[in-house]
């Protein structure tokens, strides 16, 4: 334990930089190993999927919502490039998915809630307020619900809804209508939708995350010409088809939920019948 100690206070001395190296315990084999730095490439998309967040709450103060929705639909595609990356060049570690998590809260949770506010919120005074904090402060929950329940819910399902599928929602919203006049029911509209993201973000509803497919292996001709119209349907009103889209996926998860509870209420129903209409029971 005492080698330990000097070794790491051996390593703070020889640092040449007036700042802390980070120092990171991974497990390999049957022991821990120190290793110091960190990984540049999966950093890179992280850092850039916070600077999209970033840029999009200064377009929002700025009132450019197209450039500000736009950027926060950057910062999901590049969001969902640095965990891959990581796995694929094997340059994952704890810091990556700290940094990845607060990178998320800022790009999905503080950036659409403040540009749905400057958007169409501020008008509504502290209603308006009140429920871009709510969105900001579930998706920290989500964040934080997520991270502690990493390797104990199956992968291929969200518990809630993700942050960057609830601000989707948000900037979709903003995309399509940002040339328009925002008045007394598009802004009580805008709160509605905005409350609802940030409470399907703590719900228990479970989604489909789509991380068991398969990126590396082979598929049909038929899935790849699937997603050559996909891009192509998008392509010709990105803002109303990304709208439905987020709108579809956001309802699939409620919808699900409903039409479970249906048939297990369906069931004890005629599980209740066949016990009552048993020769026993009279």
């Amino acid at each position: 334990m005492s080698e330990d100690i000097d070794k790491s206070q051996s390593e703070d001395e020889e640092s040449l930089l007036p700042f802390d190296e980070h120092v990171e315990e991974v497990q390999e084999g049957d022991k821990r190993v120190r290793h110091r730095g960190v990984y540049l490439l999966p950093n890179l998309f992280t850092t850039a999927a916070l600077f999209s967040g970033f840029y999009a709450i200064i377009s929002a103060m700025n009132g450019r919502f197209e450039a500000a929705a736009i950027a926060i639909f950057v910062a999901m595609v590049l969001d969902g490039m640095d965990g891959r990356v990581a796995r694929l060049t094997n340059t994952s570690s704890a810091f990556g998915e700290q940094y990845d998590s607060l990178s998320d809260m800022v790009s999905f949770g503080l950036a659409p809630a403040l540009v749905v506010f400057n958007w169409a919120l501020v008008d509504l005074g502290k209603l308006g307020w009140a429920s871009a904090f709510a969105f900001a402060a579930c998706a920290a929950l989500r964040l934080a619900r997520f991270n502690t329940q990493i390797g104990t819910v199956d992968k291929g399902v969200f518990v809630g809804l993700a942050s960057p599928s609830a601000a989707a929602l948000l900037a979709a919203m903003v995309w399509t209508g940002h040339d328009t006049d925002v008045e007394l029911p598009l802004a009580i509209f805008a709160m509605l939708v905005t409350v609802m993201g940030a409470l399907l973000m703590v719900s228990n509803v479970r989604y489909t995350s789509f991380k068991n497919i398969d990126f590396r292996g082979r598929v049909p001709f038929v899935a790849m010409l699937i997603v050559v119209l996909v891009f192509v349907v998008i392509t010709i009103d990105p803002a109303r088809v990304l709208l439905v889209m987020a709108t579809l996926y956001a309802l699939s998860g409620p919808a699900c939920w409903v039409w479970k509870r249906k048939n297990i209420l369906a069931g004890a129903r005629s599980k209740a019948q066949k016990d009552n209409d048993s020769p026993s029971a009279q």
